[in-house]
């Protein structure tokens, strides 16, 4: 082992590093493991450059003598024969990456969940073997339930269940959908406090691969604007992003009348009674705040300031009587530069009949800049389909640039002429009027205003949950057709997306989704000669991360078949 020194532009690296010799002869070397840049070093191990360089030596130092002594106490010898032929159907290569979810599955508690269920329903298939492999298997690799058990079987732990079995758990799963949700958020409290203060409620929806409506799969206005039937989906996150609890109704409903049925599930099973609300204005309805003021609760949601009556709307559009959430100094928005990026507000008292709120308008340059740039470029296309005579409006999307074409039938003297399409400029300014605004509206009358927006921000993580489902998950399209398994199957979908947000919890949230699924799905194993296995992954900051906060390792060169148990049950919290 020696200590290697990098220089650039802007840092200093240390690293330890070790030589070897190639097959061709050549000698080379590559790093055992980052120290970190001489400025952080300093910090700690300071406060010279030279204290910094006599730290990493003695780390050298360690690390060999690490080295040496794994070197000899562990070294494992195993013969390979060129002339025999791999053993017939013999499986090799196994899939690890469901450890680290199977580490919060168990610190969820969710296995003795199972046990009241077996206790209640006197089944004899094991049903906290088939969810968590259910659940696993929809993270690492989403697919069908027949699939899911095939994708199960490439597990370390092999199912010890059969195909059948998988669909008799969902109708048990389906039926006990409330209380397994209710237990999971008391059972999460053994990670860690949550953040149930704020609560954040949204709505989606998910298509079925059929033509005809059928049970609480109904035609509505899909999210992917798909012919399909679909079903409703509305979620409770909390401040962390941690989902809390879901609820599913017919596409063809209000997604309004969702909300209370699931929050008296929140209230009352749950035993969260002092939260804000939190949504969009489209689940913000008048009725929805008198819901939300009563109690120990309250609500901030969003407004739209086109529906505001004449005065508000004229007061919300000035651009007088704005100060900056930073510091509540008093700005003229006339006089920003365009390229300021700060954050300006202004507030008065909105009251209706029933209601004492409070309306919060907020201004921001920086989106302000976005929103024209995004209609400079809808006009230049509205003015093409001009040019080329194709003015046909998309009625279903509200930003179709054809908005902007107006028409005229008739001449300056009121007579009969023939239709003429024209740019309205007028509602292009009359649009451009609310650029960079946004309007909140809530009952938190004493609050700061920067602590109010800040939870109304958090908004962007319920939409994310919806987006992760969708897309990472691969919730939609269903295929399901009983309303029991159908509820089984977004429960799974829910249970996938808490255990992922709590391990994305435990890592500080450094990684994207993106990065985090795929180091988990490339994390496998190869059986070596029933001896063992080796890894077949790369060790970077992800995997040490993932070792660091699950507390087992599985980054050796070799791992013999009892280290794997014993990794097994470490990851299941049995010692």
């Amino acid at each position: 082992m020696n200590l290697h020194i990098t220089k650039s532009k802007n840092a200093e690296s240390f690293y330890i590093c070790k030589s070897y010799v190639k097959a061709n002869g050549s000698t080379t070397s590559t790093i055992v493991r980052k120290l970190g840049t001489l400025e952080h070093l300093l910090q700690e191990h300071g406060p010279t450059r030279d204290d910094v360089v006599a730290w990493a030596k003695n780390e050298v130092k360690l690390e060999t003598e690490k080295y040496k002594k794994e070197k000899k106490e562990k070294t494992v010898l195993i013969p390979f024969h060129a002339d025999r032929q791999l053993d017939f159907d013999k499986q090799t290569f196994f899939r690890g990456g469901y450890l680290f979810l199977q580490s919060v599955y168990y610190q969820l508690q969710i296995n003795k969940i199972c046990r009241k269920l077996k206790q209640n329903h006197k089944f004899k298939y094991d049903i906290n073997a088939i969810l968590s492999d259910l659940v696993y298997a929809r993270i690492l690799d989403p697919c069908s339930k027949r699939s899911s058990f095939k994708a199960a079987s490439g597990f370390l732990e092999k199912p010890s269940y059969e195909l059948h079995d998988v669909y008799r758990a969902l109708d048990v799963l389906g039926a006990e959908c409330d209380l397994i949700q209710a237990q999971v958020y008391k059972n999460s409290h053994f990670l860690g406090k949550r953040n149930d203060k704020v609560l954040y409620y949204d709505c989606s929806n998910y298509y079925f691969e059929i033509e005809q409506e059928d049970g609480s799969k109904k035609y509505g206005k899909s999210k992917e604007h798909r012919p399909n039937p679909i079903i409703q989906m509305g979620l409770f996150m909390d401040g962390d992003g941690i989902p809390l609890a879901f609820s599913l109704f017919p596409g063809n409903a209000n997604e309004q009348t969702s909300l209370k049925p699931l929050e008296k599930k929140v209230l009352e099973d749950f035993g969260c009674r002092k939260f804000v609300y939190c949504s969009d204005a489209g689940l913000g309805s008048e009725s929805i705040r008198e819901y939300n003021h009563m109690g120990e609760r309250a609500y901030i949601v969003t407004q739209s300031i086109k529906k505001l009556k004449k005065d508000e709307k004229e007061w919300a559009l000035s651009p007088q009587g704005f100060k900056r959430v930073s510091d509540d100094t008093p700005v003229d928005l006339t006089k920003l530069p365009e390229d300021d990026k700060g954050l300006y507000y202004k507030d008065e008292p909105y009251t209706t009949k029933k209601l004492h709120q409070r309306l919060i308008i907020t201004y921001s340059p920086k989106y302000a800049a976005y929103q024209k740039s995004i209609r400079d470029r809808q006009v230049e296309r509205a003015q093409k389909m001009l040019d080329s005579g194709s003015t046909k409006k998309n009625r279903k999307n509200p930003y179709d640039p054809a908005r902007f074409i107006g028409t005229m039938a008739v001449t300056k003297e009121g007579e009969a002429a023939d239709v003429r399409n024209y740019l309205d400029e007028n509602k292009i300014s009359e649009e451009a009027r609310y650029d960079g605004l946004y309007a909140v509206c809530t009952d938190l009358l004493d609050d700061e205003a920067g602590d109010i927006l800040k939870i109304s921000e958090g908004r962007w993580q319920i939409e994310e949950c919806f987006r992760i489902m969708k897309t990472d998950f691969a919730a939609r399209p269903v295929y399901l057709q009983d309303e029991n398994r159908i509820r089984a199957h977004f429960l799974i979908c829910f249970l996938a997306l808490t255990i992922y947000r709590f391990l994305e919890k435990k890592l500080n949230c450094e990684y994207t989704c993106e990065e985090l699924l795929d180091t988990l799905k490339t994390m496998n194993f190869a059986e070596i000669q029933e001896q063992g296995y080796v890894p077949l992954y790369k060790r970077d900051t992800i995997t040490d991360s993932l070792h660091e906060v699950c507390g087992f390792r599985t980054d050796y060169q070799f791992i013999t078949r009892s280290k794997m148990r014993s990794i097994q049950k470490k990851s299941k919290r049995k010692e």
